[in-house]
């Protein structure tokens, strides 16, 4: 009997075939490491799309200081004034990094575009020049990958009420959520707009719909493998040295406070 395609993936399942995952990404987070690898990955979707979920998934089993992920705070004053895909530069893989954007500079082709943050004259100016932008980090040597998660309405809806209801969620909702869940008609067509733009050869979109959180993740982070080109590095058997010997130590109450 065939799996049903629309049944939600059974815990079990989903947590076999990540740790799987896990262990390749392992892999290739050694083979970055020794090879000098770049790689970028873009992050975007609507509100309750899941993002931070497929981060975490990526992240919880490598290490910070290669898996990097950056989710910028609203810009300064300063930042304003920049060209705009200024402040993100600095953010950008180097050498044996792997850059994980949750939210990007795509910001202004969706948020601010449709909360008015921007003008529609900075928007459309943005779209014309982010695939020259993008051809420019190919062009360095990184590998860019960009990912859009793509929740149905009522599947937002649940996730959004979840937020107002769960305290440990609460702090996921901010008044810009409430608004921009009311103006899901214009963010349809700002994503449709920024696609045509910016779905480039050398840097194109990959959508993934998100209503089963254990399906996107998975698929999200076997694309990733797929498309970097890493190699599972020879490792030495690895022995664990003996101990010294306590040459008169004796064990001392050491801590004046202890808890648990």
């Amino acid at each position: 009997m065939k799996a049903d395609p629309n049944k939600p993936m059974a815990r079990k399942q989903y947590e076999r075939e990540l740790r799987e995952l896990h262990g390749e990404l392992v892999k290739l987070q050694e083979w970055a490491k020794h090879a000098g690898g770049k790689v970028c990955i873009v992050f975007e979707g609507r509100d309750g799309a899941g993002k931070g979920g497929v981060i975490k998934a990526i992240t919880e089993r490598v290490s910070p200081r290669v898996f990097r992920v950056v989710a910028l705070p609203p810009p300064t004053e300063r930042e304003r004034s920049q060209m705009y895909v200024q402040r993100y530069v600095p953010h950008l893989p180097a050498a044996g990094e792997i850059v994980i954007f949750d939210r990007s500079w795509y910001n202004r082709a969706g948020v601010e575009r449709v909360m008015g943050f921007c003008t529609e004259e900075q928007a459309k100016s943005f779209l014309q020049i982010v695939p020259s932008v993008e051809k420019a980090i190919v062009d360095s040597g990184a590998i860019l990958l960009k990912y859009w998660l793509e929740v149905g309405q009522e599947e937002q809806t649940r996730r959004m009420e979840e937020r107002i209801n769960d305290p440990r969620k609460i702090w996921k909702l901010s008044p810009m959520d409430l608004k921009s869940y009311s103006r899901w008609y214009e963010y349809s067509r700002a994503r449709d707009e920024m696609f045509r733009a910016s779905d480039t050869a050398w840097a194109p979109w990959y959508a993934v719909h998100s209503d089963d959180k254990r399906k996107a993740r998975l698929a999200i982070i076997s694309h990733i493998l797929s498309s970097v080109p890493y190699e599972d590095l020879p490792r030495e058997k690895i022995k664990l040295p003996k101990r010294q010997k306590p040459h008169g130590y004796e064990e001392v109450n050491f801590a004046r406070n202890w808890i648990g």
